[in-house]
């Protein structure tokens, strides 16, 4: 059997219920395209029998198979680990719990018949989400936009369609801090939209809490700006500006006699240099942690276990 046309990567911890659908949904819209697939479930340490009810489809049909890591490795590590061992020619991404619609593949795939390399599904609005996460996510994709250097599309998510090229050069980059939808649009290429309102989840709930949306935040913006660096000087700059117009009051004070030395001025002074000077400590914190992440050379990832597939597919996975 030839390489399939297509693999859908799919990375899940703990999304049980949403499986069983899930897989009807993406059999049903990849077997109306006419192409050649493969179907790789990615369990990122779930606890709920993710994997088992994964290696059960992957026993019932060889286009399925199920990867299981050896712990919760985090939801950009699963997705790494799933492009790295896709075995098709184009490599589709997306999200276990329903929100990024299987149907939309099809839309996409005929884009790439166009000659885009990487196809993304851009939202156009986002069902069932609170207004503070609406708000922050707006913020966050405009904030990243303007303070990188790379043209990295607002309103998108993980959902993105790989052309070979595209899935060549995703391979080589080895980063451990990972923000993949920077990592896709770095890549360049000829990249292109496909337009979709996101659904709300059918079950369970969201894995990026609060903590995880500020944590991965932090990777996309110090993987792909210098402006937390560069925020040292603009406050250097702010500071002693302000530091330069006190002294001259205080002068122009003394010379008319009527200054008087304040213990509140001394320690606001005090308290905002210091303020001043431990965010930036902490800021260089943030990327000397990175560099040490990055120096030990761990790999991103372990496979604990492997399940299905058609063993007469060519390619090995990597």
């Amino acid at each position: 059997m030839s390489v399939p046309e297509i693999s859908v990567v799919l990375p899940c911890f703990n999304e049980l219920p949403n499986l069983p659908e899930l897989r009807r949904r993406l059999v049903s819209v990849l077997e109306a395209t006419g192409r050649t697939f493969e179907i790789l479930f990615v369990d990122d340490g779930s606890r709920d029998g993710s994997f088992e009810a994964m290696a059960e489809f992957a026993a019932r049909d060889p286009r399925l198979r199920a990867l299981r890591l050896s712990r919760n490795f985090g939801h950009q590590m699963a997705l790494t680990a799933g492009v790295d061992r896709a075995r098709g020619r184009l490599v589709a991404v997306m999200d276990a719990d329903l929100q990024d619609p299987p149907e939309l593949l099809a839309e996409m795939l005929a884009k790439s018949d166009e000659g885009y390399e990487v196809v993304y599904a851009q939202r156009t609005a986002r069902e069932g989400e609170s207004a503070f996460k609406r708000a922050t996510a707006h913020l966050f994709y405009r904030l990243m936009r303007r303070w990188t250097n790379v043209d990295i599309p607002v309103d998108t998510g993980d959902f993105r369609l790989l052309g070979p090229r595209a899935v060549a050069a995703f391979r080589s980059l080895r980063e451990r801090h990972r923000f993949i939808r920077g990592m896709t649009a770095w890549v360049g290429f000829r990249q292109g939209a496909v337009t979709y309102v996101r659904p709300a989840r059918l079950h369970g709930e969201t894995k990026y809490p609060l903590r995880k949306m500020v944590r991965f935040a932090l990777d996309a913006l110090t993987s792909f700006s210098h402006v937390p660096l560069q925020l040292g000087t603009w406050l250097g700059f702010a500071v002693s500006s302000f530091a330069f117009l006190y002294i001259a009051i205080v002068v122009v004070l003394k010379v008319l006699g009527i200054n008087e030395r304040g213990w509140t001025t001394l320690m606001g002074w005090i308290l905002l240099l210091g303020g001043v000077q431990l965010m930036l400590i902490g800021v260089l914190g943030e990327y000397l942690g990175r560099i040490y992440d990055e120096v030990k050379g761990r790999p991103l990832y372990l496979v604990s276990d492997e399940v299905g597939g058609d063993p007469d597919v060519a390619g090995e996975p990597r």
